[in-house]
Parts: C-alpha cells; structure tokens; sequence
C-alpha cells in the first residue's frame, strides 16, 4: 500500500514541484496538496493522509503555529520544508523540538540530477517519517513503555574480547557521536546531561549546510559545555563539543599539540556528507582504544561500520535503544553486525557515558 502524502504549501509552484517529486517514487502517493492552515485541515479529516510535507513560513497560521495544534489535537509525521536561510533554519529546528519527524529545504532546480537527488532524499525522509515513534505517542510516566523486541544479542567479532565496564584511567579520551532522523532533540537531550567540564565530544547529524550553524548555536545557548561548528584545525579540547558543518566531514588527526579536528570535502559516504562513518573509521584509527562511540536514532546504516571498526580497535561503544529512538535504523544495522557494547535508553545514555569517565550526570 502506497504512503499517502499531503503537501501543504502556500506556493502553487511549490506544491506542483513537490507533488511531481514524490509521485515519482513508486510507493508514494499525494493525495492532496493544500495553501493554507485552513485548507490543510479539512483536507487531513477528509483524506486521512499518512504523512504531511509542511512549509516552515506561511501566511496567516504559520508552519509552527499549525504544527503545534496538529501535534496536540492529531499527531502525526510531518517533515518539515524549510528556505536556505538563517531564518529558516532556526525556525525548523523550533519545529523538530514540537514534534516534526525531519526536515528538508525547499529545492533549488540547478539540474535535472540535483532533483533527482533530492526527490530521493525527500522520498526517504517521507518513508521514515511514516515509520518514526512520534514522541507525543510515547508512553506517559507510570504506564507501560513502547517497546517492542529486539533480535538475539550477536557474538563478538572474531578476536574481540569483552571489555570492562569502567575504562582505566579517563585523561585524554574523546567521545564521537553519530546521529539522524530524529537525532537533533536526541543530542540536545545528551548534551543537557553532559556537565560544563565534559569529555571532548564530536559530532555528526546528517544535516544540510546552513543549518549547522544554527543548530550548533542553539546547542550552545542550552547547554553547560560549549558547543561550536567545527571549522577545522580546532584543538579537541575538554569542556568543548563540536558540531560537524553541513558541507563537509569531520576527522581528527593527532598533531604537536594533540588532537585537533579536520574538515574534507570528499565525496558523499552513505549519500551524506557528514557521514558518521568517516567520523568514527578517524576515531578507530587516531584514538583507538582511547575513544568512545555513540550512536543515536536515524534511518539507514551510516555510522554502523565506522561503530564496528571502533569496537574492534578498543574503543568502548554504545548505541540507542529501539524503544527510546524516532526512528530504529542506524542503531539496530550496529547492533546486528555486532559493534555495540551496550544498548542504553535515550534517557539513561548521558549518564552511561559519564560513568567510563567517574563523572556524573549535571
């Protein structure tokens, strides 16, 4: 059965470019396209879509307005499509906090390549979006939680021991975490956790440029440690959390005066650049056993291997739980092929890290 898209969009050109994309994915169907707030529902109790596509700024009832009476009278997926502007971005992240599943930006008609590209994407996200655990669905404190069950727990790979629960000595170990759908309010919740002399922690949220800015700014306006877009040739340093751009990916390389980071323009790893994978094979093979991995809610299998290769060159690592996670993809593909230690809920992952270092939660 086809996933049924409603698109909500105030401009026609807008809602015929995005209708023409997603209609050219086999498994997904608009079934209407609407202007307005206003229009948008009526068309949702009459059509019962499975998943809307809602502009960030329009008239009258904006995008936010109308996500926040929609995830608290009807939840539902919604991924969000946002302009390539500050603006923009710091309104989308305002509307992953009220429920949207993911976001897109508006696309920008350089090539018939690029949208395909980027129909491919948009049909993603659309697919994951209809999969997500909405948070507004989770069970409430007291009642039973939204869990469902796990696959068998893999062996090691061949030749890995099992290591020990607490890591020997916390002086100059580094945190590198991997995140996707679903993994901007994920890492702001570890973040909070994370007290004002943390670790150094890296990151990569699959993210387009422009918007990394943002999100790394309203990070640091929230949390103890602080928080930054790396820009590369930065000293890793404690107390310090570094948000890979939108354009590039991030590494560490050891230099003179310890480790600093790094930013390459290569090609797409997984389709993303930043990929979490380039991320962490850099921690395998910079910091070895020195380093911890983590791996947050988000569809696909970017982080996965770069997860394994950390395990096996002695890192400790760690990913969500299926119950905690927007969406189970890039934890569970780690999980499977046997990269994780331990698996730790959302809420207790802050808490599980800190411990390898004797610190606890803030």
């Amino acid at each position: 059965m086809k996933t049924r898209v409603l698109v909500i969009d105030d401009s026609a050109l807008m809602r015929k470019l995005l209708s023409e994309v997603i209609n050219g994915a086999a498994d997904l169907e608009v079934v209407g396209a609407a202007p307005d707030a206003a229009s948008a529902r009526e068309m949702i109790k009459a059509l019962n879509p499975d998943v809307l596509t809602l502009d960030v700024q329009m008239p009258g009832m904006d995008g936010l307005e109308f996500l926040e009476k929609l995830m608290r009278l009807r939840p539902m997926p919604v991924v969000m499509v946002s302009a390539f502007t500050q603006a923009g971005s710091e309104t989308t992240l305002k509307a992953l906090e009220l429920g949207a599943v993911d976001f897109i930006a508006k696309p920008r008609a350089e090539s018939v390549q690029r949208l395909e590209e980027y129909g491919q994407e948009l049909a993603d996200k659309i697919r994951a979006a209809r999969a997500a655990r909405l948070r507004f669905r989770r069970a409430s404190a007291g009642s039973a939680p939204l869990t469902t069950a796990a696959p068998a727990r893999p062996s090691l790979p061949d030749g890995a021991a099992a290591l020990p629960r607490a890591l020997p000595g916390a002086a100059g170990r580094v945190i590198f975490l991997g995140a996707s759908t679903g993994g901007t309010e994920a890492i702001k919740e570890f973040l909070m956790g994370m007290p004002a002399d943390c670790p150094p922690i890296l990151i990569v949220q699959h993210m387009p440029e422009n918007f990394t800015a943002s999100f790394a700014a309203r990070l640091n306006s929230l949390c103890r440690p602080t928080v930054l877009e790396a820009k590369g040739g930065e000293k890793v340093a404690p107390g310090t959390v570094y948000i890979a751009p939108g354009h590039s990916h991030m590494l560490v390389r050891k230099g003179p005066a310890g480790l600093v980071t790094e930013l390459s323009p290569a090609a797409p790893v997984n389709r993303h650049r930043p990929s979490v994978d380039v991320l962490f094979d850099a921690a395998a093979a910079q910091m070895g056993g020195q380093a911890v991995g983590v791996l947050l809610t988000g569809m696909g299998k970017d982080g996965a291997q770069g997860l394994l290769r950390m395990r096996q060159a002695g890192a400790r690592t760690f990913a969500q739980d299926e119950a905690s996670c927007v969406v189970y993809g890039m934890p569970r593909e780690a999980f499977l092929i046997g990269a994780v230690d331990e698996v730790v809920s959302l809420e207790q992952m802050a808490g599980r890290v800190l411990a390898l270092f004797g610190k606890t939660v803030a």
